[in-house]
């Protein structure tokens, strides 16, 4: 469904990877695994529709997303380094501007899931970095996105908090969807396919 046909990336005129191709399915969880600085986080931003390669595309559905930006942006789920949330408002009105679709309640217990009992009203740029990091992960329990794309999600947040976000990316790709994702943390999963980056690209 999500199909990488001959990437390059270049940074500084150092170039981080070339002719990278591969495919993601639904049902799949893939890690990006590599050492600092081999590309990851570039990448993902590829991927997103956030950067462009130097050589190369990337199609979903079998249509490169240049040209189904809209299509492909409903069908994605794109969590970066930054929060991507408003500070101005709450984490409970950040999940409503997000997803007003869902229903309140639901807003609600994605908030508890992310461990956010007692801050849903609090304004975000109030939070600390692992709160701020929750309200935007809180998303994953209301997205109807079939792709997920988060780079190192997990930071900040403590363990029991990613073994809840390993569950859910879990169930995520058994109802279908597919997680693509960068982490520093060893995924308790044994289902996860790795694409390294560097030594042979």
């Amino acid at each position: 469904m999500l199909d990488a046909r001959k990437l390059t990336c270049t940074r500084d005129e150092r170039t981080l990877f070339s002719e990278l191709s591969f495919t993601v399915s639904a049902g799949e969880m893939v890690q990006v695994a590599g050492q600092n600085g081999a590309g990851k986080t570039s990448l993902l931003r590829i991927l997103a529709g956030l950067a462009q390669p130097e050589e190369g595309e990337v199609c979903w559905q079998g249509t490169a997303i240049a040209r189904q930006r809209d299509v492909y942006h409903q069908d994605l789920l794109w969590l970066g380094h930054q929060p991507g949330i408003k500070t101005a408002l709450t984490a409970f009105e950040n999940l409503s501007f997000f997803h007003a679709d869902c229903a309140e309640t639901l807003r609600w217990q994605a908030l508890a899931q992310a461990g956010l009992v007692g801050f849903e009203d609090v304004q975000v740029n109030q939070l600390s970095a692992g709160q701020q990091r929750r309200v935007a992960l809180a998303r994953l329990w209301l997205s109807s996105a079939k792709l997920w794309i988060l780079d190192e999600p997990f930071t900040a947040i403590d363990t029991a908090g990613v073994e809840k976000l390993t569950r859910q990316m879990a169930r995520h790709t058994e109802e279908g969807g597919m997680v693509l994702l960068t982490t520093h943390q060893p995924l308790a999963l044994s289902s996860v396919r790795q694409i390294e980056l560097g030594g042979s690209h």
